[in-house]
């Protein structure tokens, strides 16, 4: 039985793990008292006793939490931004290679995806790889997310009796064009440029739907709506999470919560003649978070990936 510690198990993400492993046979869940989650000495007894543990903490502690491993048998995978493009950490998104996949498999040290990122990278990252356009695009993306994604206290103030009527809105964030996930789509897409990225929070728990949009006169391959659709089918073949709808089946309203409550990732292409949209739904909660953090652990311990997730 493996032996699985959470620090940060009181955050959104870690909760979400704890669930999704605490009814699980196969499993053994190192769990602190409440009065020594933050002791150091414990924690790092902890995380050196575990065959894998996640951190579902802020950068900084991630850090911290990493230098508290001494037993070269313990693996990690950090669900913070701190080590999505660090040098001796592999990306945990195994859907984009089989080669990705046995890195993740062999890992000590595991980076999983931001929610944006993952949206972001599942649609650009095959179109890299097949030269559909240059390294120095100029990609813009924008994503609808649920506000769960905020954290502890965003959730708190969207779930308050008498709260803001504000939160109604949709509501545009990272209006300095920095968000925290832009390097590791760069990194993990090959880019060149940094692509303008616009998310925008919404009044809705859980779901993300992120959107590519292109110029077709702009790509290096002039494909048409078919031509991405077939494409992207065959990159994902076989892949247990991630799906691709036929374009002549797309509905007429897109919603972003359409796979909440799922690990499920889908793809989305329409447009016209001209122009090209391509969307990424997911749960931000699933496939954008604990539900990627899980694969990612099932992959490394041999198991199979969807153990837990379906």
């Amino acid at each position: 039985m493996y032996k699985v510690f959470i620090d940060g198990r009181e955050g959104t993400t870690g909760l979400q793990i704890y669930e999704r492993l605490e009814k699980r046979n196969d499993l053994q869940l190192l769990v602190l008292p409440e009065e020594k989650r933050k002791d150091t000495a414990s924690r790092k007894e902890m995380l050196n006793a575990a065959d894998i543990s996640f951190l579902c903490l802020p950068d900084a502690a991630a850090i911290e939490a990493v230098s508290l491993v001494d037993n070269p048998g313990a693996r990690i995978i950090d669900a913070s931004t701190a080590h999505r493009t660090a040098p001796g950490w592999v990306y945990g998104f195994p859907e984009i290679s089989a080669h990705r996949r046995m890195k993740i498999a062999g890992a000590s040290r595991v980076a999983n995806p931001g929610c944006h990122a993952t949206g972001f990278i599942s649609l650009v990252a095959p179109l890299e790889r097949a030269k559909v356009m240059s390294p120095d695009f100029p990609f813009i993306a924008h994503s609808l997310t649920g506000y769960s994604g905020g954290g502890k206290k965003t959730i708190a103030q969207y779930n308050e009796h008498y709260r803001d009527p504000l939160l109604e809105s949709a509501r545009e964030y990272a209006l300095t064009m920095c968000h925290k996930h832009i390097p590791e789509m760069m990194h993990e897409c090959g880019l060149l440029r940094k692509p303008i990225f616009n998310p925008i929070i919404c009044d809705f728990y859980a779901g993300m739907c992120v959107v590519v949009p292109l110029f077709r006169d702009m790509l290096d391959k002039k494909w048409a709506i078919s031509d991405f659709a077939e494409y992207y089918k065959d990159y994902y073949a076989g892949a247990n999470f991630i799906k691709v709808a036929d374009p002549k089946d797309n509905p007429a309203y897109l919603a972003s919560s359409l796979l909440s409550g799922t690990n499920d990732l889908e793809i989305f292409i329409s447009g016209n003649n001209d122009q090209i949209f391509l969307a990424a739904v997911l749960d931000n909660l699933g496939k954008g978070a604990s539900g990627a953090a899980v694969q990612n652990m099932n992959i490394m311990l041999g198991l199979d990936e969807t153990t837990g997730l379906l």
